[in-house]
């Protein structure tokens, strides 16, 4: 059975740092279940849920200060709230970012580590998504990691050309999932990744075989002994296959990504 996407896993000097200036620009709930790992939902999430993908902040030594292959896109329902929405993140510290962007109509900022995300204009394709329009991935060719992504999990295939795909929840609820293509997308670190999970009742091991058959590999990013598989899609990003539990987290939930390069 198809896999669903379930939360970003994001790296950080200080997991609680970021995690808190998350949970202050999303209007989250902010937990932890242990030293070094803080993990986001929204209030009264019932986990899991396709209304919303998880953030998993986890603390790693020295976090490489990069261009990401993943980064978030923030939904805004006028002008006048991205205007405000642009001020708020700025005063809980955020900072404008120019990577080259020219004359557009959204706003790219970086979160207090440097992590770049993008306030969006209001377009009316993300009236419903909730804070987050979209995980959007940096990639080569689209079309192939569409097909890939659109048949490892839940999600449905939408908009496919040569410069971008989008997909979504089966369930039409929830962010998008976007394939951009981007020249400089080859940069091999990893600070942000998916993590997926299959259904209670299927085989975690049967998932792996089926996401190999499918293009995905095995990555070792130092990650040891861990109730979790490292894979890398068919363009080499990370992420992680978790196990079917019923908790919104597994034991230690972003070790998995500590040594991700």
């Amino acid at each position: 059975m198809p896999l669903r996407l379930v939360q970003v896993n994001v790296k950080a000097r200080d997991d609680e740092a970021v995690g808190r200036f998350w949970a202050d620009a999303l209007g989250w709930d902010l937990s932890s279940e242990g030293p070094g790992v803080t993990n986001l939902e929204p209030p009264g999430f019932d986990y899991p849920d396709p209304t919303a993908v998880c953030i998993d902040v986890v603390a790693v030594p020295d976090p490489t200060t990069v261009r990401y292959r993943v980064h978030l896109d923030l939904a805004t329902t006028s002008a006048a709230h991205q205007a405000e929405l642009v001020a708020r993140l700025q005063g809980l510290g955020a900072t404008p970012a120019d990577i080259g962007q020219g004359d557009v109509p959204w706003t790219v900022l970086a979160d207090p580590e440097g992590n770049l995300f993008c306030v969006l204009e209001p377009r009316d394709v993300y009236r419903d998504t909730g804070p987050i329009a979209a995980v959007v991935v940096d990639c080569t060719d689209p079309r192939t990691l569409a097909r890939f992504w659109g048949q490892a999990t839940d999600w449905t295939v939408h908009d496919v050309t040569d410069d971008g795909a989008r997909l979504r929840s089966s369930a039409g609820v929830g962010p998008y999932l976007e394939l951009v293509r981007t020249p400089a997308a080859h940069d091999p670190h990893h600070r942000f990744h998916l993590d997926v999970r299959p259904y209670a009742g299927d085989d975690p091991t049967a998932e792996a075989t089926r996401l190999r058959a499918l293009g995905a590999t095995d990555a070792d990013v130092g990650q040891g002994d861990v109730p979790w598989l490292v894979m890398a899609d068919p363009e080499g990003n990370h992420f992680c296959l978790l196990g079917p539990s019923g908790h919104p987290y597994p034991q230690q939930p972003g070790r998995a990504s500590t040594s991700s390069a």
